[in-house]
């Protein structure tokens, strides 16, 4: 994951003392620094103290953040004191920047309530934020209404906010690649490529027959090749694994790694089923799985709504994600269900990975034809879920997300598979039937759910349902 670079916005009031405004920076500054944060402000020479109150700070600010717009992911507002709101409105609206906006402002100490030391920003930080309501700017706000920068809380607050700039910024220049047409069974994947292109999420397309015909056309001792094998039976268990299948797995995953460099793609949707079995005689379900583990995450069944929101959760936390199925009840327990997928997912939610074939796609298509899937068990861990889907009648992208855990309950059975815990299950699940949502959702090993709810809702502007107990 790339560095985090926030524009830093620090706001003054001159008949407030001018220590409050010195202490504030190197404050801040030492905050960021410490979290590996790089932050772009004015110099302590640019204008007084570096802070921004008058027109004149409002537009030295804007020109520096708009000089260095392609490096800024969000902007920070600190106020040592009371600030000056229009100063701060002023500078974000003529820095042309459209990008989340974090306000956080000092609380006052009742042991030093005097002129010297009196802030106020309690009541400045509402002023701020009412203009910048004014400007049509959104924004996102500390747990607390004052906190010190040094406090717990807005540490937790930043790294909240590092994420949502992380998933905004990721969104808004997403390009997807969907891989073949969606299995003709499946109505849940249809999406609106306008809709996402609506929000800067682009879709490059291909053929599967174009992939299958170049992977063919690679000789069996390329070197290329015979690294990729290398790297598959290094990756996962494969003595299970007929060569010639190992031997075309390698192959297809050179063809879509240079599909995906040459179209620039962040993740790919696969037409998963049925034809690359019928025409190339494997699964791709390897390939994918590793994909994700390298953070270019890879969804089934042409799923591009679902690999969009396995992106936004590996935006929000940096680690891989995985499309799976809200597949069985757990038993009579209402509030766990089982997590299943033929066998995708990445190898950090199943450590003891192994390759084998498609138990259920080899009872139609024959096992000869379906190696490539993995199989594993989730151990138990944070989990949080998310649904990004494109509601073309209505004219608009919803969402819902939601925290939960994977368990260690027994659990029988093959495939990529978990069983979680989410609180509320049922009235979940009543949501997702009701409101028409995909049987698929995106999973990753994390509680980032409100990340998420920031980003979608009030940055994206997106139908959010965040679902809690």
């Amino acid at each position: 994951m790339s560095k985090t670079t926030l524009g830093v916005i620090i706001g003054n009031r001159d008949f407030f003392p001018d220590v409050l405004v010195s202490e504030g920076r190197r404050e801040i500054l030492a905050v960021l620094d410490a979290r590996g944060i790089d932050s772009i402000l004015l110099e302590t020479d640019a204008t007084k103290l570096g802070a921004v109150e008058t027109w004149d700070d409002a537009k030295k600010c804007a020109a520096f953040f708009k000089a260095n717009q392609d490096r800024i992911d969000g902007i920070l507002v600190v106020l040592p004191n009371f600030g000056d709101e229009k100063g701060i409105a002023d500078t974000i609206k003529l820095s042309g920047l459209h990008v989340p906006i974090l306000v956080q402002a000092y609380p006052d100490d009742l042991e030093q309530f005097m002129v010297e030391r009196r802030r106020d920003a309690f009541c400045g930080k509402i002023s701020v934020c009412n203009n910048l309501t004014q400007y049509g700017y959104p924004y996102s706000l500390t747990q607390f209404h004052t906190v010190t920068p040094t406090e717990e809380s807005f540490k937790a607050d930043l790294a909240k906010f590092v994420g949502v700039c992380r998933v905004v910024k990721g969104l808004k220049s997403a390009r997807l690649g969907a891989v073949g047409a969606r299995p003709g069974a499946f109505n849940t994947v249809r999406f609106s490529e306008k809709l996402l292109q609506a929000y800067g999420i682009s879709v490059t397309t291909v053929d599967f027959s174009e992939i299958i015909g170049l992977a063919n056309k690679l000789r069996d001792d390329d070197v290329r090749v015979t690294h990729r094998l290398d790297e598959i039976r290094e990756y996962a268990r494969t003595e299970q694994v007929p060569s010639p299948a190992l031997v075309k797995i390698a192959k297809l995953g050179i063809v879509l790694d240079d599909w995906m460099a040459a179209n620039d793609l962040n993740a790919t949707a696969l037409q998963c089923w049925s034809s690359i079995q019928r025409n190339f005689g494997i699964n791709v379900c390897t390939l994918m799985s590793m994909m994700s583990n390298q953070l270019l995450p890879s969804a089934c069944e042409t799923d591009i709504t679902g690999v969009a929101s396995m992106y936004a959760l590996q935006l929000a936390t940096g680690s891989p994600s995985a499309l799976v199925d809200w597949n069985n009840n757990y038993g009579r327990e209402p509030d766990k269900c089982v997590l299943f997928h033929c066998g995708n997912w990445a190898k950090s939610f199943i450590p003891e990975i192994k390759m084998g074939y498609a138990d259920i796609l080899a009872t139609t298509l024959g096992q000869e034809n379906t190696y490539g899937a993995v199989a594993g068990r989730v151990p138990g861990g944070p989990m949080s879920f998310a649904r990004i889907t494109t509601d073309d009648t209505a004219g608009k992208i919803r969402a819902y997300i939601g925290d939960g855990a994977f368990t260690d309950d027994p659990l029988n059975t093959f495939g990529s598979r978990a069983v979680v815990h989410v609180p509320q299950l049922q009235k979940l699940l009543q949501h997702i039937c009701k409101n028409g949502y995909e049987h698929h959702v995106a999973m990753n090993a994390s509680h980032s759910a409100a990340i998420l709810a920031e980003a979608f809702e009030t940055y994206l502007g997106w139908e959010t349902y965040h679902h809690q107990a």
